[in-house]
């Protein structure tokens, strides 16, 4: 059921952004510092959004690589412990 949902809200989108394409065919010229070049409003839109959406991920990936490698860290040195704590439970007991 859900999975229905999702697929109604994937066409619905579509639907809208493919009539944004449609209302925004024009074209406008796009200055760059060495030239310049005619794209249409819609295809300039989504070439933006593209180039925003990457920079986001690329800005979040570098907190999140390093936290997973503290928790590899963290998880190894848990392991070690645990290891360490097994080797001292199976030594036998000294009585004085």
């Amino acid at each position: 059921m859900a999975r229905l949902f999702l697929y109604i809200f994937l066409f619905s989108v579509l639907i809208l952004v493919l009539s944004f394409s449609v209302n925004n065919s024009h074209p406008v010229t796009l200055n760059y510092y060495i030239g310049e070049s005619e794209l249409p409003l819609a295809l300039l839109m989504v070439f933006t959004l593209s180039a925003g959406a990457l920079l986001g991920v690329l800005a979040v990936m570098r907190p999140m690589l390093a936290s997973r490698m503290e928790v590899s860290k963290l998880r190894r040195q848990l392991r070690h412990s645990e290891q360490e704590l097994n080797n001292l439970r199976s030594l036998p007991v000294k009585e004085r």
